[in-house]
Formats: structure tokens, C-alpha cells, sequence
């Protein structure tokens, strides 16, 4: 993501929009990972705790995504619309390849 990262919604520094890497099959690949990370702690603590961050996290990723999606709409307009056609919110099983 190199000038591109950062957390939450920056309305001053302007950026160009990620589309490629890991953003081609995801639009949120870091939030996908904690969403893996968090099913395997669960998987490997299988209690009421581990459920419970499970559950608040999917809640507060969720919101952030949606969050975050109005305000790159905002920003890219078209060229945001037409990604969000193209790649998945959570992961995408297409091709990488795009010659084929």
C-alpha cells in the first residue's frame, strides 16, 4: 500500500486507490486476515471469550468497511464503483490472470 496506508478515514492526504497485490482479490485483505487470525485463535481456543471477539470484531470491521466504502466512493467516484464490481468485499475466487 506503501503512501496509501493507514487506519481509518484520512480526509486530508490524498492517495491513489490500491487495486492490485492482495487488493485484487480482496478490497479489505488486512481486515480478512484479522477475521482468519481471529477464527484460528478461536479454533485453538475453542471458549466463550474467543466467540466473543469473534463477534465484536465482525461487528466493528463490518462498520468500518461500510464506513470506509461511502467516503472511496466520495473520493474515486467511477473508477471506486467499477472496482467494487470487479473485486469482492471479503475475497474474490477469480482468475489473477487477466489475459485469459
Amino acid at each position: 500500500m506503501r503512501e496509501s496506508w493507514r487506519i481509518g478515514i484520512d480526509e486530508v492526504d490524498k492517495t491513489e486507490l490500491v487495486t492490485n497485490g492482495f487488493f485484487a482479490i480482496s478490497r479489505n485483505p488486512i481486515f480478512l486476515g484479522i477475521m482468519i487470525a481471529n477464527v484460528g485463535l478461536f479454533l485453538v481456543l475453542p471458549n466463550a471469550f474467543t466467540l466473543l471477539i469473534i463477534a465484536l470484531s465482525t461487528v466493528s470491521i463490518n462498520t468500518q468497511i461500510r464506513l470506509e466504502e461511502e467516503f472511496l466512493v466520495k473520493e474515486f467516484g467511477e473508477k471506486y464503483t467499477e472496482y467494487k464490481q470487479r473485486v469482492n468485499r471479503w475475497i474474490t475466487f477469480k482468475s489473477l490472470n487477466n489475459d485469459k
